[in-house]
């Protein structure tokens, strides 16, 4: 009998844990890293050439949307071909247990928006063999799995579960009892193996919005129930929060910055356990913005509160029709034209009478874009517009004298919502991202969305983008602190065990690369979705082989059909 089920042969290894690359074969066995050093070809069964690649950890996402994708595609692409062998699913407050049987369409179209997943791809995918949680994660566990999964127990769901949908939204305060009950049903899901509990905070004018424009239920959280909920984590000492936060300015006096950094750190301090917080993000333009995130999650670090900031490290450009946009719902008077059937969104957006609260062009600032002017029209599906493409917003703008809304807008309507539109990255200096990625609090890299806005946001290949951009192209990191953000850095924060590096004992998930060789294809579109749907995606180029507890899931750049990937119950 072969010592090892497999060696990867003559690479040279970064193992996350920072310590300087080193030449070494590396011998599986059994699922995990049996032995590092020199070995013989004929102590394995198989023997993967490594030759001239690095070989590294998998990688770590701790922010994801995988929770219905991962019914119908086990690798959760496009995240495992860029080398992510772990992902955290239920981010954000969503996901769809427990959830009663008469409320599974509704469910269903909550995602609709505020994560851009196709109805008619949740309605054919989801298999819906359960109801509450536990039944959920049996449901994952008996799903064949390419990549390792670890789950949030989402509060939307369970907030509706225990008030009901329209109280739930009403936003009135949770009475004791079913606060209490809450509290139950997080101690119950993390009894099977939740990881902890998200939500999305966002106040009534979330820039997430419920399908029909309306806050999403956790955007009406109350803090005392978000206190009450952390203390969970406290009394059981185990798991961690994610959570986005924008409070509500007209509930707070002073400065709403300082009270979301209070708030974090009670949050910290109640639940004695890491806390996300989602998310610093550059925008070029404005640099204070990220820097006093910083700074706070710095000093969080010198007191010792576990406040972890979860960082957008990729260039983020957005490619969309006005079909499926919705990345403007903080501001009312967007939300409103953009919400319904495409027959009631072409009327609104098409309405005279609209426009003036259309053109607030300051107020829709900062998060996708700095200036509509800088929008780009890629390709018009009319003949007799196809004389905008490849224009701005702003030179169309100017040519015919029209506010840069107008412009934009009377294109988008005489193509019937078709034409697709390209909104420019705002952070794009590198001497910003090096401020941000070097700082004492160790931004979490990630961020990635994957599995949601499939029809205009490509964030899974945030770590190749990571490795070519930080650690190849730019002298931003040595590629060692990379793969240590990238895997053992939010393996530990996340309370993976055995993962994220790569040593004798961990579970073997594993890639290999050619850095020199390593790309992000161009954006292309696939029809791969059930019910008929599709979605934008980017491949990459450059991993010979990636690995999940020791089975090969992708080779150069194919799904390999195996599927060794686990439910990672308490961390696994």
């Amino acid at each position: 009998m072969a010592e090892f089920d497999t060696i990867i042969r003559g690479g040279v290894v970064v193992d996350g844990t920072r310590m300087p690359r080193y030449r070494a074969d590396v011998g599986i066995k059994d699922g995990r890293v049996a032995k590092l050093g020199y070995l013989k070809p004929h102590q394995a069964n198989k023997v993967i050439d490594a030759d001239g690649q690095f070989v590294a950890p998998g990688f770590v996402d701790l922010h994801t949307h995988y929770d219905a994708q991962l019914f119908w595609d086990p690798y959760c692409t496009i995240s495992s071909w860029h080398g992510v062998t772990s992902v955290v699913i239920g981010n954000c407050g969503f996901g769809f247990a427990p959830v009663k049987a008469e409320m599974r369409d509704r469910a269903m179209l909550t995602m609709t928006r505020t994560e851009a997943i196709p109805y008619a791809s949740m309605k054919a995918g989801l298999p819906w063999d359960w109801v509450t949680y536990p039944e959920f994660l049996d449901s994952v566990e008996r799903r064949p799995k390419g990549v390792n999964m670890l789950p949030f127990v989402p509060m939307a769901p369970i907030m509706t579960w225990v008030m009901g949908l329209d109280e739930a939204k009403s936003g009135r305060m949770p009475t004791e009892t079913e606060t209490k009950e809450m509290c139950r049903l997080i101690n119950e899901a993390m009894d099977h193996g939740a990881c902890g509990w998200s939500a999305q905070r966002f106040g009534k004018n979330s820039v997430q919005a419920d399908y029909d424009g309306s806050p999403m239920v956790t955007d009406l959280m109350h803090d005392e129930t978000a206190l009450a909920l952390a203390r969970v984590l406290g009394e059981r000492n185990e798991g961690f929060i994610q959570m986005s936060y924008i409070p509500d300015a007209s509930k707070y006096e002073g400065d709403i910055q300082d009270h979301t950094e209070k708030h974090f750190e009670e949050l910290a301090t109640a639940a004695g356990r890491p806390i996300l917080y989602n998310a610093i993000a550059i925008n070029d333009a404005h640099p204070e913005r990220f820097r006093r995130q910083l700074h706070w999650i710095e000093s969080c670090a010198r007191r010792g509160i576990r406040v972890f900031g979860q960082s957008a490290t990729l260039e983020v450009g957005f490619v969309f029709t006005f079909k499926d946009w919705n990345l403007w719902d903080d501001m009312p008077e967007w939300r409103e034209v953009t919400t319904g059937p495409i027959e009631d969104r072409l009327m609104k957006l098409s309405d005279p009478e609209r426009r003036p609260g259309l053109r607030k062009v300051d107020e829709m600032t900062g998060l996708i874009t700095n200036d509509v002017r800088d929008i780009f029209i890629l390709e018009c599906k009319r003949a007799d517009l196809k004389k905008y493409e490849n224009l701005t917003v702003g030179e169309v703008a100017r040519r015919e004298n029209k506010h840069p809304v107008d412009a934009m807008l009377d294109i988008a309507c005489a193509d019937g919502l078709n034409t697709d539109f390209y909104t420019p990255p705002i952070n794009v200096r590198n001497d910003y991202l090096k401020e941000m990625v070097t700082s004492p609090g160790m931004a979490i890299f990630g961020v990635s969305d994957g599995g949601a806005h499939t029809k205009f946001f490509s964030g899974g290949r945030y770590s190749t983008e990571a490795l070519i951009k930080m650690g190849r192209d730019n002298d931003i990191l040595p590629l060692e602190e990379i793969h240590f953000r990238l895997s053992a850095h939010p393996a530990m924060c996340a309370g993976f065990r055995n993962r994220g590096t790569l040593v004798e004992g961990n579970w073997a998930d594993v890639v290999i690369y050619d850095l020199n060789r390593l790309a992000i294809k161009p954006m292309e579109i696939v029809h791969d979705f059930p019910g008929g749907e599709w979605r934008r995606v980017q491949r990459a180029e450059g991993y010979s082989t990636v690995m999940v507890n020791g089975g090969v899931i992708i080779e150069n750049g194919r799904e390999t059909g195996t599927t060794p990937g686990k439910l990672l119950r308490q961390g696994g």
